[in-house]
Formats: structure tokens, sequence, C-alpha cells
């Protein structure tokens, strides 16, 4: 019998994703498949537990929306569930002059995007909230919190399958061919028939789309790894909770910052290094053919002459402790090279188009037969729940 619908891939989004289309029709008949032998293996398990706020996203934006949707929904299901979370704030921190107009720019953004109690802060006030930081202006934003998504994912998978759906896991999708009615899968351990499929591939999501069209994509997933120290035990006294540089407005990542971890410790980081495999948290991991994929896409080849000297500089950072406590320096002064332990990697699926851009916005894009979300980094963990009703509307009308 034909499956109403199969979900690839067993992250968050994916999860989430059962989940809302459970709660709108209860008698679908969905399997989930993913490759690892467990969820969240990958972008959900090795972020940095961070629920944001919503302050960073164009107004409007899918980013937007679903942040600041999927925050409250986010913080009511750790509650429902008795999940362990807290709601600490942050600073976000202009280090010279010349980052106040952008400091004040992401200030108005917040406003904009609704956000209650965020306010300018002094020097001496910043200090009150984080007291070993430095700089010459401060946001505090009372809205960001600290959560471990593993946990959240794994509540999620045990009431998915408690309410039917059918766990595929360590299986992974080799091919995917439409008919008139009815999408064939073939996976490495069966094949199935479903009404409608739904991409949540991730790191994978454009092999995933490509597999249900003949032309080729416009878009495609860049890995970039973002590498973590942490703090000696001994030094996590330097941080409270969390702080922020301003970001770069031109690049789609944060800056390297502090994040104290709802499973304990105090995270320093990340970089932004082009990873050698989609899947690559070391240095040492290279899978030439992907490699090979991402350097001749002409999207990344465009964004690597935009962005050389950035990219240059990242690069310098993951082979550089040294390079990288004096970028945390910035923010706190008194770090010192030997407060920092090696800790984690995580890596971003960050979408690229033809043209060089970086999506700066989720991408979701359908027909009738598929679902594919193909782009959906940070903030998509605090965005899950309503990327999940998001899909599972568009998804719901077809039944």
């Amino acid at each position: 019998m034909a499956l109403d619908v199969i979900i690839v891939g067993g992250g968050i989004v994916g999860l989430a994703t059962a989940h809302r289309l459970l709660e709108q029709n209860p008698n679908l008949k969905i399997a989930l498949f993913e490759k690892e032998k467990a969820v969240a293996m990958h972008q959900t398990g090795n972020n940095s537990g961070v629920i944001h706020s919503g302050l960073y996203y164009k107004p409007g934006s899918l980013k937007a929306k679903n942040c600041i949707d999927g925050y409250h929904q986010l913080i009511s299901f750790c509650e429902e569930h008795q999940i362990p979370f807290e709601i600490t704030g942050k600073i976000v921190v202009a280090s010279t002059e010349d980052q106040k107009p952008l400091l004040n720019n992401l200030f108005v953004r917040g406003q904009e995007n609704g956000l209650e109690g965020i306010r300018k802060i002094s020097v001496g006030e910043m200090r009150e909230i984080e007291p070993y930081v430095t700089g010459v202006e401060g946001m505090w934003v009372p809205q960001t919190g600290i959560v471990d998504y593993r946990v959240v994912a794994a509540k999620l998978a045990v009431l998915n399958e408690s309410k039917g759906v059918e766990m595929h896991l360590g299986e992974q999708v080799l091919s995917i061919t439409k008919g008139q009615t009815l999408s064939i899968v073939e996976t490495t351990k069966g094949t199935y028939e479903t009404k409608l499929l739904i991409n949540c591939g991730g790191l994978y999501s454009d092999k995933i789309a490509q597999m249900t069209q003949r032309e080729p994509l416009d878009v495609r997933i860049v890995p970039f790894r973002g590498e973590y120290f942490k703090l000696r035990e001994d030094k996590e006294y330097l941080v409270k909770n969390l702080i922020y540089p301003v970001p770069d407005p031109n690049f789609p990542f944060l800056g390297v910052h502090f994040t104290r971890m709802k499973r304990g410790g105090v995270e320093a980081g990340p970089n932004a290094v082009l990873a050698f495999k989609k899947e690559g948290y070391k240095k040492s991991q290279i899978d030439l053919k992907e490699l090979w994929e991402t350097l001749s896409w002409p999207g990344f080849q465009k964004v690597a002459a935009k962005y050389y000297e950035t990219g240059f500089g990242e690069m310098y950072r993951s082979f550089s402790k040294a390079a990288f406590t004096k970028a945390l320096q910035v923010l706190i002064p008194e770090i010192q090279e030997s407060d920092l332990v090696e800790g984690g990697a995580g890596v971003r699926a960050q979408a690229c188009d033809r043209n060089g851009g970086l999506l700066d916005d989720f991408s979701i894009v359908e027909d009738a037969k598929v679902i594919n979300i193909l782009n959906a980094p940070s903030p998509a963990a605090t965005s899950s729940l309503s990327i999940g009703k998001t899909v599972a509307e568009m998804a719901i009308s077809r039944f």
C-alpha cells in the first residue's frame, strides 16, 4: 500500500514536519528516512544550542516569520514535554565606533520584527550583564535562550513513532522516480511508493532535490564548517550567558561569539571555513568528488572571488589558535590562548545560487509531488516547529 508522505531527513526540521502533519491529519501514513542510525546527527546535533530571537532577519522574510513564530512554539513544546531550556538573553557588542551605525540598524530591525524589550546599553550596562566584556556600545536582547536540540529532536522522534510514523533509520534514499499519481523511492533497503515526498535532507537537500527533476538545479549546497573552542572549566566565569559581535552585514554568518551551553560548558566560535566534504567535521575529512562539485560550481567561484579576504582570514583562524584567540579578545580581552581547549564543529548547509548569491532566506520549493526545503541553515532549529507547520499546510492541501 502506498504511503501518503515520505520525509527524507531525520534532523529537527524533518521530525518537526512529521509532527505538524500528524497534528493536522492523524490518519496520514508517513515514513521518515534517515541514512544515519540515529536522528539529529548532523546540523541539529552539532549546533550551539541557541534559541534565536529573530533579531537578524529581514522583516517579512521566511526566516523572520518562522524564527519568531518558532521561538514561541519551541518554548511551548519544551514546557509541555519538560525539556530543559533557559531564556538567558544576550548582548550584541559594537567593538568600534564605526560599528555603532550597524548596531543601530540591527536595533531597528529587531523593533520591526516585533521584539519587545530590546534596548541599547552603555559600556557600564554591558559590564553589569557581562563583567568581562569590552566595547563602545551594546544592545540587550532579552528573548534569546539556550536548549539542547538533540533532546528536542529525540522527543519529536518518540512522539512521531508513537503516533504511527515509520522511522527508517540507517536507510539511505538512492533514487526518486515521479509517476503520474505516485512517486517511487528506492533506498538501500527497499522500494516504496508515496503520494508526496518532502525533502528535509539538509546538507544533501540539493542531491535529493535533483533526484526529483530532470533540469539542473539552480542552487547547490556549499558546506561551511564552523569550528569551536571551549573555555577551560576554571575560566567559564568570564562568560555568564551569550555575547555576540555586530555581524558583517555582507556575510551570512554571525562572527565568533561566546555561548553558554545548556548541556554544560561555554563555547567560543565558530569560524566559517569551506568543508572539503559535506559532512566534514574535521580538516582531515575530504571527499574529492564532493569537493570538486563545490569548487566547480560557478556560484561558489563567484562567492570565493567576492569574499576571498574574509575567507582567508577564516581559514587562518582555523589553523592558528593564536589568531582565533585574538578574534575572541575583541569581546573579552582577558581571554588567553591557554584558556581555550578544542571543542567540536558543525557544518552549515548553505545554499548558493548559480550567480554567486548565498541565499539569505529559507527556500522551500514545491510541485505537485514534492516539497523541497532547499535552504534551511540557522535559525532552522529554533524555527523548526514553525517550518514544519508551514510545510504541513502546504502538504495537507494535497489530501
